[in-house]
């Protein structure tokens, strides 16, 4: 009997991913390209260039499918169903015959803090949607889309998981239901794949195209955290904190309840960090010019050096902190980023570490509040996302958290959450549970230093919370000056 498999595509802020899965939890073959830069026609706008979203997806399918069927020798026909994962909380405008009307409007930008408002820019628009719905259009042809990703100004009901019936809601939301695309759960499919987007992408028409959720729900499901006290640490452009529960609490004052990408489940998830793993890319790119060929000789990357050193550094960084607001959050758009502390000991790896563990601090304290009101607490981490690979930014995150932390041998988990919702689309697993003890894999546990957790409880609540009500009076004169 032939072999069958499972396609995950996952499309982050940063790249498209399409990966092939055997039933047994298996990588296969992976393909990826990176996204364009992203356009800033003004200050907090930020736009995906031209069709970016869909040229680097055809790349990244191109490029697994050469690999499954020139390294794997395997056959198209044997792929069962493919899920789809893209980026939550942008804003997509398309023309009647679902091709864009303007780019992609990014989760970043600031016209995504209010409702939908039609500008002369946009052109002729007949949808609002989302990049699952744009991009499930693009394979399958079908206006359709997953009820789980519509956060923020839609009138979803995550209740009922449908559009809402609340006239109220739907005006304040300013997009009328014939604006919208029809809605499947997590696990059923959207449609399937077309004859023109199967030509173009290398696989046979009429594959299931399945629904997910929002990207961190899917990366949650793929990262195997189901079980109460399981926390999950999602380290991307944004980095999200979040844990699952099974009641859609409403009136939560330290978290979100979002649909979850288990029907019927929802993702309970705190405030993370705007900017996170690209502060890291950042100071990579604007301080690692001057190592590239100290790395190059080790046969290492810059930020494999960065880590390695950053080791050497001990807990507290002597002093050094930072505090992470790059991209501000919306009800304090004046605070920036801050590096305090520094003295002649300090050099580039400590200010890598300090970058490092003022991410994982800033998690933990919105993680506290969320797990308190919860009344439960956080007995082990899972850390998913490229920086897992990081042994350093692991023990930083199991000494501060003072648990266990481990990472999972794929650390891009979304992928894996989409190929299990694939699976559960098409009988391939009998529970959500069974897949996940299929399709994840768990790789290193990282136990806390209990003398470094001690220490940093101790910066934490004497010093690290306490930084924002003393640098906020002079950022806001700060930016008064300069934005």
């Amino acid at each position: 009997m032939a072999k069958k498999y499972l396609m995950g595509v996952d499309v982050g802020t940063q790249s498209a991913k399409v990966i092939i899965i055997d039933l047994e939890g298996n990588i296969v073959c992976q393909g990826s390209q990176a996204l364009r830069k992203m356009d800033i026609p003004a200050p907090q706008l930020a736009e995906h260039p031209d069709d970016d979203l869909w040229d680097s997806l055809k790349i990244a399918f191109h490029r697994v499918m050469t690999r499954f069927n020139e390294e794997v020798k395997g056959s198209a026909e044997d792929i069962l169903s493919i899920g789809i994962c893209i980026i939550r909380c942008c804003r997509v405008l398309l023309k009647e015959n679902g091709q864009l009307a303007y780019p992609v409007i990014d989760w970043m930008d600031k016209r995504l803090n209010t409702p939908y408002e039609h500008k002369a820019a946009y052109g002729d628009v007949r949808y609002v949607t989302t990049t699952s719905g744009y991009i499930t259009h693009r394979l399958t042809n079908e206006f359709k889309d997953t009820c789980a990703n519509y956060i923020g100004w839609w009138p979803m009901d995550n209740d009922t998981l449908d559009w809402s019936k609340d006239d109220e809601l739907i005006k304040e939301c300013n997009v009328p239901r014939e604006m919208l695309f029809d809605v499947v759960k997590p696990g059923e499919i959207l449609g399937v794949l077309s004859d023109e987007a199967g030509k173009t992408i290398g696989l046979p028409p009429g594959i299931p195209v399945v629904a997910t959720a929002h990207d961190k729900a899917v990366e949650a499901l793929g990262a195997g955290s189901l079980a109460p006290g399981i926390g999950l640490i999602s380290l991307g452009t944004y980095i999200g904190a979040l844990v699952h529960g099974r009641e859609n609490m409403k009136e939560a004052k330290n978290f979100w309840a979002f649909q979850a990408s288990v029907p019927g489940r929802y993702l309970y998830e705190c405030m993370g960090v705007r900017r996170g793993m690209w502060t890291i890319s950042w100071f990579c790119d604007q301080f690692g010019e001057g190592i590239i060929d100290e790395a190059k000789n080790q046969g290492i990357t810059i930020e494999e050096l960065f880590n390695r050193e950053a080791q050497k550094i001990p807990a507290g960084c002597e002093g050094l902190l930072t505090i992470h607001d790059w991209a501000p959050p919306v009800e304090a758009v004046y605070r920036k980023g801050v590096m305090f502390g520094f003295d002649g000991r300090h050099t580039r790896a400590h200010i890598y570490r300090s970058i490092l563990e003022g991410i994982a601090f800033t998690v933990k304290n919105h993680m506290d509040k969320m797990n308190q009101e919860l009344n439960t607490p956080i007995q082990h981490l899972i850390v998913s996302g490229g920086g897992a690979n990081s042994n350093v930014f692991m023990q930083i995150f199991a000494d501060i958290f003072g648990v266990p932390t481990s990472r999972n041998q794929m650390k891009g988990s979304a992928a894996i959450g989409c190929v299990i919702n694939a699976g559960m689309a098409v009988n391939a697993f009998d529970s959500y549970e069974q897949a996940v003890e299929k399709m994840v894999h768990k790789d290193d546990e990282f136990k806390p230093n209990l003398e470094n957790t001690k220490f940093y409880k101790k910066l934490n609540e004497k010093v690290y919370a306490h930084v924002n009500p003393h640098f906020d009076p002079i950022l806001k004169e700060l930016s008064a000056l300069v934005d």
